[in-house]
């Protein structure tokens, strides 16, 4: 196995640590070579921390070796500056977020980048998540035959729309939108900050989209810091001519007489009396895997699992592999949710329009 090096542009930040923690359990396949961090008091803390050296400019970096390819895990303004320059440099960047927040800054990014043939791809991970790999590959397989349906609440926005897009089978197709927004009480759970510090009231408001495809509907169903929440959960559905997924149940045909219930059952070694190691092996489908864990015996989160798979594709893509999820699907979910982030704001349903990314070239 070729160790996978690469290095991290703004790796002082949260989600920047997530690709450390993931190379410091996966020393074999990931090297991380460098940190380019501005601040110096910053970055020689995070030496101190991960024992990997900081440099305050992506020239010093450059000049200790050249990674596989570099993760830009900065704010969408810098990054809009930092990809060009490496576009320039030939070095290939995962990006840990679109770099536009609105549509004419997608268009720009797009003209600047994708069609300057900039090696880029965006760390969405969410479908290599291994209960969404699990349904995606059973969709793949047939099992549900033609999808067309999917309701997906497990994320905001684009993160969700770039699942549910997956699961429909959605490419650019244009989409009437319609939305709603729904405040409800709650008493308020986990933050990125830590557990709650006393019991807290708190209105979360249910946004709810649908993305009317023709032949194929997509619903968005979120809950502020649902993902966090104790007491709310996340849900997915997708259903097709031959069966359905909803969550981990599945219940497909046979054939015309002989239904099937099967579950998406996650098998854990370490448990009990096994002394393997506390990690996943998979997802079964009945008597088989839907998904096999690649990454064995490390104990990665699902979230650190589905990141691990980002820089695996990226370097394929960087040593000239195909695209696993390209800057102009990034423009396209992202267009998505301004779209429904329209909808719900004046409560018209919209029709959203091609955009240039979505012509062949992208």
């Amino acid at each position: 196995m070729k160790q996978i090096q690469f290095a991290i542009i703004g790796g002082a930040g949260f989600r920047a640590q997530a690709y450390l923690r993931i190379a410091r359990a996966l020393p074999r396949h990931f090297r991380v070579t460098g940190l380019v961090v501005r601040q110096a008091e910053k970055g020689q803390a995070m030496e101190v921390e991960w024992g990997i050296p900081s440099y305050r400019t992506l020239e010093e970096l450059l000049a200790h070796g050249r990674p596989d390819f570099i993760v830009v895990s900065a704010g969408k303004d810098a990054a809009a500056e930092i990809l060009p320059d490496l576009a320039e440099r030939g070095i290939p960047a995962l990006l840990e977020t679109p770099p536009a927040s609105d549509l004419a800054g997608l268009r720009r990014v797009h003209e600047e980048l994708t069609l300057r043939g900039a090696l880029v791809q965006v760390a969405e991970q969410y479908h290599l998540s291994p209960h969404h790999a699990a349904r995606l590959a059973l969709i793949g397989e047939g099992r549900l035959g033609r999808v067309t349906e999917a309701t997906v609440s497990i994320s905001q926005f684009y993160h969700a729309i770039s699942v549910m897009r997956k699961y429909l089978g959605i490419q650019y197709e244009d989409a009437e939108v319609t939305g709603m927004r729904f405040l409800s009480p709650q008493i308020a759970g986990p933050g990125r900050e830590g557990v709650p510090q006393e019991e807290k009231r708190v209105q979360q408001p249910r946004d709810l989209v649908w993305f009317h495809f023709g032949d194929r509907l997509g619903i968005y169903d979120f809950t502020k810091d649902q993902h966090r929440s104790w007491i709310r959960s996340n849900h997915v559905s997708v259903r097709g001519e031959r069966g359905e997924i909803f969550d981990r149940q599945l219940n497909l045909l046979a054939d015309y007489q002989t239904p099937l219930h099967l579950e998406l059952k996650r098998v854990n070694r370490g448990e009990e009396e096994n002394l393997e190691g506390y990690f996943l092996e998979g997802i079964l489908a009945g008597e088989r895997y839907a998904y096999r864990n690649p990454y064995t015996p490390a104990r990665l989160l699902d979230d650190e699992l589905a990141i691990a798979g980002c820089l695996t594709r990226m370097a394929e893509y960087a040593a000239g592999g195909k695209s696993f999820y390209s800057l102009a699907e990034a423009c396209q979910d992202t267009y998505l949710g301004f779209a429904a982030e329209e909808a719900i704001r004046t409560g018209k349903t919209l029709r959203t329009e091609p955009q240039p990314w979505a012509e062949p070239s992208a």
